[in-house]
């Protein structure tokens, strides 16, 4: 008996220290989808995945209200199709809103070596406020899967690890204002140097043209990108610069209202390698932020996804954007009944401790795991229809007003393209196809 004790003790010890030592960081991630759960584009590619994390620095970073050189540097994660195995699993660590630090597992490889071919089309990845370079770390990886170069930036100043949401709850607010267009079209411009791709990869790639994904002032700072000016109000500045004189109002508004990466209003040129924008629940349009007839001009075919619920940037306002962008192809997603948080992966363990750190995260109409599938299906018809010319994926975005496959002459009319029969609900599609 007492022999039989210490094996249980043993093996009990065993599987502990095991635990202890080895013990993965926590998937966020259910086992338990079917794969008619799932739409088809939502699945992964044939290449795998490789990631690394580097800081890189813009050096020609210029103040905007005191035009001093200011180097502004920015942490990123790079997904790209790997070659062989790395050593090391992708664990991305980060912490919630209140600074509690949490681990995640990914299903890329760490600092694996690359494989891709010379053009390449890069994909940049910008996050809200506030957040961080990983929370849309599923799509990143699964383009990257697709043969994608994938860059999600960390936006300094509006990180989760830059503000304190008890303290100071909006002090990184006016950077992302006036920084979040600028990093996106610096993200592209480093990545497009020979040297960099050299350095990063061991040989140069061509970056032959560029996808933006953006979520709430991440969308707001890629609706700037690709033409879409800002066009905020005198009160809103005023809010801003904590100042109502007007000659102040008007100098702030001049740094404020840009375009295109911190061009002015009056003179700029929208990088022509910006070929797709997909913006999950955009800022702005509620608060009056574009100008509408900048939004009427813009030439890159646009996605807008928003929960019809949305109470932070306003499900009227994203509507009248994506109403506005008349000169391309766009198209509106609408999730039935979410609300703001449609984009981020599923919650970590640790964020379930506050509601404030878990309504980062929670949606309460919907599964998070199922937004993320459906996510990755439209980011990737959208890339692949409008960076790779790929008339296939492209038939994804051509779809019937709702998801909900209504009857006609009592039969049930089909299901979107892409999505399983009756699996599909709650949706709605509405597009813009540029001259029709």
């Amino acid at each position: 008996m007492k022999k039989f004790l210490l094996s249980i003790v043993a093996i009990f010890l065993l599987f502990t220290c095991s635990d202890l030592l080895g013990q993965r960081a926590q998937s966020v991630y259910s086992e338990n989808e079917h794969a008619d759960m799932m739409p088809e584009m939502s699945t992964r590619g044939e290449r795998a995945v490789g990631v690394k994390t580097m800081t890189i620095v813009d050096k020609d970073y210029v103040d905007p209200f005191d035009g001093e050189n200011k180097p502004r540097s920015l942490k990123v994660e790079v997904w790209y199709p790997r070659n062989g195995q790395a050593a090391d699993d992708a664990v991305y660590a980060n912490q919630t809103r209140n600074g509690i630090p949490f681990e995640i597992s990914g299903d890329a490889q760490r600092d694996a070596e690359a494989d891709m071919l010379n053009d390449v089309s890069l994909v940049v990845l910008s996050h809200g406020y506030t957040g961080y370079r990983t929370i849309m770390y599923y799509i990143g990886e699964h383009l990257a899967s697709h043969g994608y170069l994938v860059v999600s930036i960390d936006h300094t100043d509006s990180t989760n690890e830059d503000v304190d949401p008890k303290k100071n709850p909006f002090s990184g607010f006016k950077s992302t204002l006036l920084n979040r267009s600028r990093d996106q079209q610096f993200v592209l411009d480093h990545f497009s140097n020979p040297v960099t791709t050299a350095q990063l990869f061991g040989s140069s790639i061509t970056i032959k043209n560029a996808g933006i994904i953006g979520y709430s002032m991440g969308g707001y700072g890629a609706i700037n990108t690709i033409g879409g000016c800002y066009d905020l109000s005198d009160q809103f500045i005023t809010r801003m610069i904590f100042s109502q004189d007007e000659e102040k109002i008007k100098a702030a508004k001049e740094v404020f209202n840009t375009c295109a990466g911190g061009q002015p209003a009056a003179d700029f040129t929208v990088d022509p390698r910006w070929q797709a924008m997909v913006s999950f629940a955009p800022w702005g349009g509620e608060a009056g932020a574009f100008s509408d007839a900048a939004i009427n001009k813009i030439k890159v075919p646009s996605l807008y996804i928003s929960g019809d619920q949305d109470d932070v940037s306003g499900y009227k306002g994203i509507k009248h954007q994506f109403e506005q962008t008349t000169s391309a192809d766009s198209y509106l997603l609408t999730f039935n009944n979410a609300r703001h948080n449609i984009a981020p992966h599923p919650a970590p363990k640790e964020a379930w401790e506050s509601e404030y750190d878990f309504g980062h995260y929670y949606e309460p109409a919907w599964s998070t795991q199922q937004l993320n599938r459906i996510n990755q299906h439209f980011t990737l018809s959208m890339m692949n229809c409008y960076l790779q010319d790929d008339e296939s994926a492209c038939e994804y975005l051509d779809l019937s007003p709702t998801s909900d496959q209504p009857k006609e002459e009592g039969k049930m009319t089909n299901p979107w393209k892409g999505f399983d029969h009756r699996y599909g609900t709650g949706m709605k599609w509405s597009m813009n196809k540029a001259g029709e």
